[in-house]
């Protein structure tokens, strides 16, 4: 299949390409909506600026893959492995990332308002200055991860590990930190319910 096939059904109101290798379809400023794409290999893949909103990319291997940019607002990304991927930027705004592998990801200004998270594994991601407000981080693994300047309010972190995680000028008020591990976690200047914690 190539790009033109791949778009040709498209238009013609296919949408499930699950278990396809579109490494080297899905390429700069492509725009599908709704298309299933559970299980496909897109490991490497250049997705700068692509429109993929509400995709389902359930159990879908992103490894590495540039989503600089991308739109994925409202995704399904539900066991996904994005880890070493670029999302820097990226809108993934109520998208669903339940038990996704997103270590050593990087996730700098990326919008993950009200994403669903839980038991997600970000060990060493980098999020700083990402929008996590009203996120669902229930059980999620940010062992290490940079959290610098990072809105996380009003999220879910119960039973979160934090575990050596930098937290600096981050902002947690309202947050619900319940049996969060926050060992050796840096808290410099984080803003925490009413008050600024400087350690």
């Amino acid at each position: 299949m190539n790009i033109d096939e791949l778009l040709r059904r498209y238009a013609a109101g296919e949408r499930s390409f699950s278990g396809v290798n579109l490494g080297k379809l899905l390429t700069e400023k492509v725009s599908l909506y709704r298309v299933n794409l559970c299980d496909v290999d897109l490991r490497s893949a250049n997705l700068v600026d692509v429109d993929l909103c509400r995709t389902n990319f359930s159990r879908a291997n992103l490894s590495r893959a540039n989503c600089y940019r991308a739109n994925l607002t409202a995704v399904n990304l539900i066991e996904a492995n994005l880890s070493e991927a670029n999302l820097r930027s990226a809108n993934l705004i109520l998208a669903e990332l339940g038990r996704a592998t997103l270590v050593k990801a990087t996730l700098t200004s990326a919008k993950l308002w009200k994403a669903s998270l839980n038991g997600a594994n970000l060990s060493y991601a980098d999020l700083s200055y990402a929008d996590l407000s009203g996120a669902d981080l229930v059980g999620a693994d940010l062992t290490g991860a940079n959290l610098t300047g990072t809105d996380v309010s009003g999220s879910n972190l119960v039973t979160a590990i934090l575990t050596k995680a930098n937290l600096q000028d981050a902002d947690l008020s309202g947050t619900n930190l319940w049996k969060a591990n926050l060992q050796d976690a840096i808290l410099r200047n984080t803003i925490l319910s009413d008050g600024t914690i400087q350690r």
